[in-house]
């Protein structure tokens, strides 16, 4: 089985993976009604997309591909959770991985693994709140909604765009690619919580046009060659439990990174276990 996924992953390595997301982005951000639509319409097909969530249910009301993936959802949907002391989910879609980071390592799958300090680049004053701290991984899926929302209050310390390559995110390349999403580009967002520092990791994948976030726009595009960043301090953004903070313009996964003994997950929420946005996945110690 191992040997399958590798040939099937294969190709990947060689592939452009900048060049087919910026193809894919003129494609998903085309407003010609004929090809948006047959887009669209495809989609929901394939991967069952529930539309009666969305705030807008019409593929003609969409102006694009992409606006129709990034849609909003009906704003009834997806309550807080009730207890003052919850940690909600940031996406929708289902759960990678969830455990402890051992040192500075976090849990990939399949005997694979990374550092805090390579995912949040390649620096170790990012990296050492978060030694022996808890982290969780969520796949967001082609028919999940596509926006991030804040897993606790926080105020923003600081952005981090990683350059990195783009390979698909799936499990099939989740379990054969060593380091996967220290590979991968990424925005790395840092905020300070009731829990101490929490990261928030959108990691890039191939087809993802770009990711950007409420208080700045666009991050990427454009590709870099070297770590950019951002500090904020005076006026630093300041988002509340659930609020928007960011969104994929197709589909990737999150990263949340949290300390030692500054929380713990609900024991229902696992590996594989399929979550919605804001619902309790963990609690503030």
């Amino acid at each position: 089985m191992m040997l399958k996924e590798a040939f099937k992953v294969l190709p990947q390595y060689v592939l452009p993976h900048h060049a087919l997301s910026r193809l894919m982005s003129k494609l998903t951000h085309s407003e010609n009604k004929v090809v948006k639509n047959l887009f669209i319409s495809q989609i929901i097909k394939h991967y069952h997309v529930n539309m009666a969530e969305a705030l807008i249910e019409d593929i003609n009301a969409f102006r694009s591909f992409n606006h129709f993936f990034t849609r909003e959802l009906k704003p009834e949907l997806r309550p807080l959770p009730v207890d003052p002391h919850a940690i909600a989910c940031p996406a929708d879609g289902a759960v990678s991985q969830v455990g402890v980071i051992t040192g500075g390592t976090v849990f990939q799958a399949k005997g694979k693994s990374f550092t805090t300090f390579d995912l949040l680049g390649g620096s170790a004053e990012r990296a050492e709140p978060f030694t022996n701290g808890s982290f969780s991984t969520i796949y967001l899926s082609p028919k999940d909604y596509h926006r991030l929302h804040m897993p606790l209050t926080g105020t923003l310390r600081e952005m981090v765009h990683v350059p990195g390559r783009l390979f698909s995110v799936n499990t099939t390349t989740t379990n054969t690619v060593p380091g996967l999403f220290a590979r991968n580009e990424r925005v790395c967002c840092l905020f300070d919580t009731e829990a101490g520092p929490m990261a928030l990791v959108l990691v890039g994948a191939i087809f993802v046009s770009s990711i950007e976030t409420v208080w700045h726009g666009v991050v990427t595009p454009p590709s870099i060659a070297s770590v950019r960043n951002w500090h904020y301090q005076d006026n630093a953004p300041r988002l509340k439990i659930g609020e928007e903070m960011g969104r994929f313009n197709m589909g990737s996964t999150i990263i949340v990174l949290f300390g030692k003994d500054k929380m713990i997950w609900d024991s229902e929420f696992k590996t594989e276990k399929i979550v919605c946005l804001r619902e309790k996945i963990g609690a503030v110690i």
